[in-house]
């Protein structure tokens, strides 16, 4: 049964399409739906106009792969949770892909995230696994063996955060220091403990781009990211290497996407305050996430 799920973020805004476990297509478009939502309340009109435009773009995809609208399922997440024109948003995409857009909740986004990236991994992994999803506007942490059994959403994301904290290029110590104390203060209150888990399972395009550096590639190569195992050390120095980049030398990075480089800082930063409570030695990289989910939903109902 060919099905199309897409995931509109914070940041950005993915789709695939395919006839599971066989994938036809997976497209993602940077259109920074969450541009000054921290700061204003409300999707920017520059915002909405890009991802209208990627939106009609996937909208000529599904019809071309011949999905009918039953089968497909467009979830939005946290930016048009947080928007006080979200109403507009979800007009929107009504109007331009025929299907009723989903805004979740932060519980089913943890979910869908779990079941993408669990599904996705080759190898057995040890139990519990703590999958690790970093949004533009939210970070999910999910803990679980089979199924999630704790998840929760925090208002911490790599656009949200460094919007609010790190100004300067590069960012200052008193702008990471107060960075690291909002992390850290969500973390306090998260009720999912990062110690409890026996593997680490990061996903999205955060911990995705970081893999692409650490490996040194020429250009970005899912296929080499996905599954990649990193040592947690070298995780911490590539992350306090990014931070003290400026957003030129980050984007003369060979596989930074363009769209990323100015808050990849602040991604890792994150990812860096989860795994220091983890315990981890070890941080597996997953390139299945939240899409798939959203994609095997329709498959099992």
């Amino acid at each position: 049964m060919r099905v199309a799920g897409i995931d509109c973020g914070t940041n950005t805004i993915k789709l695939l399409i395919g006839d599971l476990p066989d994938v036809e297509v997976r497209e993602v478009r940077m259109v920074r739906l969450g541009q000054d939502l921290d700061r204003t309340g409300r999707l920017a009109d520059e915002a909405l106009a890009r991802a209208f435009a990627a939106i009609e773009e996937y909208a000529g995809l599904v019809r071309a792969h011949d999905v009918p609208p039953d089968r497909v399922r467009f979830v939005a997440t946290s930016a048009s949770r947080d928007a006080s024109n979200a109403d507009v948003f979800v007009a929107g995409v009504r109007e331009r892909l025929g299907v009723e857009p989903e805004v979740v909740s932060g519980a089913e986004e943890a979910a869908l995230s779990f079941d993408g990236a669990v599904r996705n991994l080759r190898t057995p992994p040890a139990e519990p696994v703590l999958v690790v999803d970093i949004g533009g506007g939210s970070t999910e942490l999910i803990l679980g063996t089979s199924a999630p059994e704790a998840a929760h959403s925090m208002d911490i994301g790599s656009v949200r955060l460094h919007e609010r904290h790190l100004h300067s290029d590069p960012p200052t110590a008193a702008e990471v220091a107060a960075f690291v104390a909002d992390v850290d203060a969500h973390l306090d209150a998260c009720p999912v403990d990062p110690a409890a888990a026996a593997t680490v399972v990061g996903v999205a395009g955060t911990v995705t781009q970081l893999g692409a550096v650490l490996l040194d590639l020429p250009a970005y190569d899912r296929t080499a990211v996905d599954q990649l195992v990193v040592p947690v050390g070298q995780v911490h120095e590539l992350v306090d290497r990014l931070v003290a980049m400026t957003v030129a030398e980050r984007r003369a990075l060979p596989s930074m996407h363009p769209g990323r480089a100015d808050v990849i800082g602040a991604g890792a930063l994150i990812l860096d305050r989860v795994l220091r409570r983890s315990g981890a030695v070890e941080l597996v990289v997953s390139e299945a996430d939240i899409l798939d989910g959203i994609a095997w939903s329709l498959v099992e109902g």
